[in-house]
């Protein structure tokens, strides 16, 4: 299970890696991969929590990318269509991909102290999720998995 987010660690590792495969992904894959679509992606990297849109907008605003909210959701629409960001629905709120260029079904566990967010893959039509659907002759298309709880750090700090 990939539970990065909670581990501390170099986030710059994350970011240029995290960068690196998307500006990989677009190359290969012929998408346009705009300066703000890159700095909205390095921003979501930086510290492995959910970030809100206009949390991202205040940054971009502050580094002159733009100010208003039509750029952070063109790009934040651009990066979860193309599997370089999650919607952590939960919170309204956005999240790097862990596993760009991956096809994968995303679970998300959340800290509901510092909002950190690890994501880890899941398999939902092997489990029960897919036999209900088999047996009801549903096709699963798209899940979203949110587990809340508390992450190890928050919790080594309140014992």
């Amino acid at each position: 299970m990939d539970t990065l987010g909670f581990k501390r660690h170099d986030h710059s590792s994350c970011i240029s890696h995290g960068v690196a495969a998307v500006t990989q992904a677009c190359a290969e894959t012929g998408l346009h991969f705009t300066p703000v679509r890159k700095r909205v992606l390095e921003i979501l990297l930086e510290g492995h929590r959910a970030i809100g849109a206009y949390e991202i907008l205040d940054t971009l605003r502050e580094e002159g990318l733009g100010s208003q909210p039509p750029v952070v959701y063109r790009a934040l629409d651009f990066l979860v269509k193309n599997g370089f960001a999650h919607k952590i629905e939960r919170l309204n709120a956005f999240v790097a991909c862990a596993h760009p260029g991956d096809t994968h079904a995303p679970a998300f566990l959340i800290c509901r102290t510092c909002d950190a967010v690890a994501e880890t893959m899941t398999a939902p039509a092997s489990g029960r999720l897919g036999e209900a659907a088999d047996a009801s002759g549903f096709t699963i298309e798209r899940t979203v998995l949110e587990a809340e709880g508390v992450c190890p750090n928050c919790k080594s700090g309140a014992e």
